[in-house]
C-alpha cells in the first residue's frame, strides 16, 4: 500500500460517515482505526469495517462504560471479539479512568487485565485510555507483558510518556496539539518512530473556537503540520515514518 496519512484513534459511527470518508480520502487520509467503546459500537466499528477499505475496525469496552456490566456480558463480549478477530486490527478503546471513577480502581484493573490478556492471546495491539490513570495503567501493561501499545491521547507526566517509550509502546498526538504544550512537546521531542496522530473524532477539534462534536478524519492532517512545522521536516516525510509505525505495529496493509 502506498504511504498514506493515518488516524489511529476516532468513533467514526459518530461522524457523518460518508461526507467524512470523502473529505478523508481528498485529504489523503487513507487509513481510518475506529474504536468500539460498548457493544453496539464495536458492531458498528464492524460494519464500517467491512463496509469501507479504508476504515480499520477496532473493538474494545470503555472503563467506566465497563464497570454497568456484568461479568458474564464482559465475557460474552470478548468472546464476539476473538469471533472476529480477523477482521479486527486491534482491541481499542481500552483501559482505565480513574478521573470518572473514585471507588472502583481494583474492578477496573480486573476487567483491564481480561481484555489485555485477550489482545496478547489474539496477538492484536492494544489501544489504551488512560485518563487520571496513567501510572496505574503503565504499570499493569508491564506487569501483563504487553508490547504492542498504543496510548490514546495521553496526557500523564512527563516521565511517565518517557516511560512509555522506554517500553517500545506508542504515543499519539491529537489534533488538539493546535493548544497544547504536552502534546507540542511529544510532537517535537519524542521519537517520530514511536507516534501515531490521532483526531479522536468527533472530538478534540483543532479549532477551540468549533463547540459542536465536528472534528473527524480529515483534520489529521494539522497533527501532521505541527510535528513536520516543530521539526523542521518534510509533511510527506512525517507521514511516511508514521505509517511505517503502522506497518510495524500492525503489519502491512
Amino acid at each position: 500500500m502506498t504511504p498514506c496519512y493515518i488516524d489511529i484513534h476516532c468513533h467514526f459511527e459518530r461522524c457523518p460517515t460518508e461526507e467524512a470518508l470523502a473529505r478523508a480520502e481528498q485529504a489523503g487520509v487513507g487509513i481510518i482505526c475506529t474504536q468500539g467503546t460498548d457493544p453496539a459500537t464495536n458492531i458498528a466499528s464492524l460494519k464500517l469495517g467491512k463496509k469501507h477499505a479504508s476504515v480499520k475496525t477496532c473493538m474494545g469496552l470503555y472503563p467506566i462504560t465497563a464497570l454497568k456490566m456484568k461479568d458474564e456480558d464482559i465475557d460474552l463480549m470478548l468472546i464476539g471479539i476473538a469471533q472476529q478477530a480477523e477482521h479486527v486490527v486491534a482491541l481499542g478503546e481500552v483501559g482505565m479512568d480513574f478521573k470518572e471513577d473514585e471507588t472502583h480502581h481494583a474492578r477496573q484493573k480486573e476487567i483491564f487485565t481480561k481484555v489485555v490478556k485477550l489482545a496478547l492471546q489474539l496477538n492484536k495491539p492494544v489501544i489504551v485510555h488512560s485518563r487520571k490513570a496513567e501510572l496505574a495503567t503503565i504499570e499493569l501493561l508491564e506487569q501483563l507483558g504487553a508490547k504492542k501499545v498504543i496510548m490514546h491521547c495521553f496526557c500523564g507526566k512527563w516521565n511517565l510518556a518517557e516511560r512509555i517509550i522506554a517500553n517500545g509502546w506508542y504515543l499519539t498526538v491529537p489534533t488538539s496539539v493546535t493548544r497544547s504544550e504536552q502534546f507540542q512537546r511529544y510532537a517535537k521531542e519524542l521519537p517520530l518512530a514511536q507516534l501515531f496522530c490521532e483526531t479522536d473524532a468527533p472530538y478534540l477539534h483543532p479549532d477551540k473556537t468549533v463547540t459542536t462534536l465536528s472534528n473527524e478524519p480529515a483534520n489529521v492532517l494539522s497533527s501532521y503540520v505541527w510535528i513536520a512545522t516543530l521539526r523542521g521536516m518534510k509533511l510527506e516525510d512525517v507521514r511516511d515514518q508514521v505509517f511505517r509505525n503502522f506497518e510495524t505495529v500492525f503489519g502491512k496493509v
